[in-house]
């Protein structure tokens, strides 16, 4: 019953709302540039999605965060759901750093590009670094946030050791860096599945990390505290074992 619920309803409406919100998000987008409505819509896009599939997500941890300060996210990434799941439940706007390749795909691509998503070429160190700084000027500058998934792409299993990126970036941008966990996502719709399963999903949000006193030669002992930040939150959760960070 749960895979004809998937196959016959959850997919084809998920897959009209995507149609139709890029769509909208990328009207919205040519009236303005800032992308901030743009990012609205895509959090209607979200809860639609979530709905759609029957997921619930609840929040821990949003009284943490200033509603309007700015921050770098860093979480665990195990399913194409997780994004979602973040987009419903952040207040903040934020921009998030995705692979190259996304951008060729119709509708998804022309969204992230209206909307100001920042590429990602994993294949060029050079451009990877550029894509960094990029990243820290939009937040120091437009005074937005980024999320950022440091293990590199969706996990099969466990939690992987995280890349360097997100320390760079909160580092060299003065601004708090906030672990986040995404529990339960993986069950749901594990990665190279298509069958959607209801549930319910937490975002567990950290504490922020200050790193206005840190230094870029201090980002590789940030990084082993986000990874070990995140793995606590993981604790408890059917997340297999995890990995070690090094």
């Amino acid at each position: 019953m749960s895979f004809l619920r998937s196959l016959f309803i959850s997919t084809p409406l998920i897959a009209l709302s995507t149609v139709v919100m890029n769509l909208a998000s990328m009207v919205l987008a040519f009236f303005d540039r800032s992308g901030n409505s743009a990012h609205q819509a895509a959090r209607l896009w979200a809860k639609l999605l979530l709905a759609e599939s029957f997921i619930r997500v609840r929040a821990e941890g949003l009284e943490k965060l200033d509603r309007h300060g700015n921050y770098v996210f860093v979480s665990n990434h195990a399913s194409f759901m997780d994004i979602p799941a973040i987009l419903s439940t952040l207040p903040q706007q934020f921009r998030f750093f995705a692979k190259k390749s996304l951008y060729s795909i119709p509708f998804l691509g022309w969204h992230l590009r209206w909307a100001g998503h920042l590429p990602v070429d994993r294949s060029n160190a050079r451009a990877s670094l550029k894509t960094m700084s990029d990243g820290a000027r939009i937040i120091s500058e437009r005074r937005i946030s980024v999320l950022l998934f440091p293990e590199g792409g969706r996990s099969a299993h466990g939690l992987r050791g995280f890349k360097e990126g997100a320390a760079y970036i909160a580092i060299k941008a003065g601004v708090p860096v906030v672990p986040m966990a995404v529990v339960g996502m993986r069950e749901l719709l594990p990665m190279g599945s298509i069958h959607i399963r209801s549930g319910r999903v937490t975002v567990r949000i950290g504490n922020p990390i200050d790193t206005r006193n840190l230094k870029l030669a201090d980002r590789m002992d940030l990084t082993e505290r986000l990874h070990a930040e995140v793995a606590h939150m993981l604790e408890g959760s059917a997340e297999p074992v995890l990995h070690s960070s090094s």
